[in-house]
């Protein structure tokens, strides 16, 4: 961040009372057989992100009353401004809806429409990871674990992530298949979980497609404050208005390789 330590904290404290009031409302659904409506893009929504996420907003809003807010469910509040909270209250309501506590609430801050601030945390299990652009990533948690990602330059010991195989019908090259083949091995689902794995060493590539602003922007921060790096399958940095895709490598050492499978389904630039 390029503002004053005292000013980065109270974003940090804002960011991680959201997270606290947002858990709050989520966990008595968890298992309780709660609906889901369908949304125009056939994803689900439920009681639970509609009500967290109205509780996010409310915390933002008496805290930072100055700053933006664009959230999934409920669109842009306050925009143009310096600074955007961007906020997904449950990130894979499927998993949520389905008892697997492999969903979570993201909460980021963009800096002039940067990722400097995010938040993955999981309420059920009392995870959370704190990213701040410039500082090492903080991990919370009653579970043993230490924050860091670690060395595999060797995309042949990799192992890849993504949340479901249906998320690839919608990638804009057809060479998914290349990197999983050239990983070591492949594991489904997670949503922003696997990339608080990722943070935390377990896991070395996650590669999506389709993903929205709202579903990656807390995740750059997290990433990179662990050791490794966020980009699109071409390796450019992360937009609003880009194509989808995110590329997360634990190793920075894979993101060459991993993109080149990506775009060319070849190991190395020609």
């Amino acid at each position: 961040m390029t503002m004053a330590l005292h000013d980065s904290d109270r974003l940090v404290a804002a960011a991680v009372a959201a997270a606290d009031v947002a858990g709050c409302v989520i966990r008595p659904f968890f298992r309780q057989g709660v609906g889901a409506d369908d949304k125009d893009d056939r994803s689900p929504v439920t009681i639970a992100d509609r009500t967290a996420e109205r509780a996010i907003r409310a915390v933002l809003a008496e805290r930072l009353p100055d700053h933006g807010v664009l959230g999934e469910e409920f669109g842009q509040e306050r925009p143009g401004g310096r600074y955007c909270w961007v906020i997904d209250p449950v990130d894979g309501t499927r998993a949520f809806l389905t008892g697997r506590p492999t969903f979570g609430t993201l909460v980021a801050l963009l800096e002039d429409g940067v990722p400097v601030l995010g938040v993955i945390d999981q309420p059920v299990t009392g995870e959370r990871w704190i990213g701040v652009r410039g500082r090492p990533t903080r991990y919370d948690s009653r579970w043993p674990g230490t924050i860091g990602t670690r060395r595999c330059p060797d995309i042949g010991q990799a192992e890849l992530s993504c949340t479901a195989p249906e998320m690839i019908e919608g990638a804009p090259t057809p060479h998914w298949d290349a990197l999983r083949h050239s990983a070591k091995r492949v594991s489904w689902g997670g949503d922003c979980y696997a990339y608080g794995l990722l943070a935390l060493g377990q896991i070395d590539i996650v590669a999506e497609c389709t993903m929205k602003i709202w579903d990656w922007a807390a995740l750059v921060p997290v990433i990179e404050g662990a050791g490794g790096r966020v980009t699109d399958w071409s390796g450019r940095p992360l937009r609003a208005d880009g194509d989808g895709t995110v590329l997360a490598v634990g190793d920075p050492a894979l993101l060459d390789t991993a993109s080149a499978l990506l775009c060319s389904g070849r190991p190395t630039r020609s």
